[in-house]
C-alpha cells in the first residue's frame, strides 16, 4: 500500500505542483496593504463551462469574459491512460486562463487502477478579478485512500516529495488546522477588460 501511495502521490505532485506554482506566482505581492480575508466566491457571475476527464477547453467558448470553468480531473489514473489524457489537456487549460475575470473549479482524483479508491483527492476553487484587484483560492474535501483527512494530514503526506505544495495546502486548505482559503487584494487593479477578451 505504501509503495502504491508513493507512486500515486508522485504522479499527483508532478501534475499539481506546476498548477499551484502558476497560481501562486501569477501575481506579485500586494503593494496596497490589505489583510487577507476568508475565502468567498467571486462577485461576478457567468455561465460555468463543464469539461470532462482529459477534455481541453473549447477555445471558441473560452473567449467570453468572465470565464468560469469546472474541470473534472477525477480520472488521473495510470492503468487506463487517464493521467496522460489529463496532462495533454493542461496546456489548453492554462492558455484560456488569461482573463480579467476568471474562476476555475476542479476536482482531483489520483489512482493507479480504476478498481481501487483514489489514493489522493481534493477539490479546488481559484479566481481573480483584475478590474477590481481581488482574487481567492481554497482547497477542500481532502481524502487519502478514500478516508477523509484534515489539512495537516494531507500536507504532511505531500511534504515528503513536495514541500512547496504542502505549504500551499496548509495555507489554502479548508478544514482542521488549515488556513481555510483566502481572498486577497492583488497588487493593482487594472481596467483590463478593454485589453483582454
Amino acid at each position: 500500500m505504501r509503495a502504491r501511495l508513493a507512486v500515486a502521490l508522485g504522479l499527483a505532485l508532478a501534475i499539481a505542483v506546476p498548477a499551484a506554482a502558476a497560481g501562486a506566482s501569477s501575481g506579485a505581492r500586494p503593494s496596497r496593504v490589505a489583510a487577507p480575508a476568508p475565502y468567498r466566491d467571486p462577485d461576478f457571475r457567468c455561465h460555468v463551462q463543464h469539461y470532462g476527464n482529459g477534455q481541453p477547453p473549447d477555445p471558441a467558448r473560452a473567449k467570453v469574459t468572465p470565464l468560469c470553468v469546472d474541470y473534472n480531473k477525477r480520472d488521473i489514473t495510470v492503468d487506463n491512460g487517464g493521467a496522460l489524457r489529463f496532462l495533454a489537456a493542461e496546456p489548453a487549460r492554462f492558455a484560456v486562463a488569461g482573463k480579467c475575470e476568471y474562476w476555475q473549479q476542479d476536482h482531483w482524483r489520483v489512482r493507479l487502477d480504476r478498481g481501487f479508491v483514489p489514493l489522493v483527492q481534493w477539490d479546488g476553487s481559484y479566481w481573480w478579478d483584475l478590474d477590481r484587484g481581488l482574487g481567492g483560492a481554497i482547497l477542500r474535501h481532502f481524502r487519502i485512500a478514500g478516508q477523509p483527512v484534515g489539512v495537516e494530514q494531507a500536507a504532511a503526506l505531500v511534504a515528503v516529495v513536495a514541500p512547496g505544495l504542502a505549504k500551499f495546502i496548509r495555507r489554502y486548505g479548508a478544514g482542521p488546522d488549515g488556513g481555510g482559503g483566502v481572498t486577497v487584494t492583488l497588487p493593482i487593479s487594472l481596467p483590463c477588460s478593454r485589453f483582454l477578451h
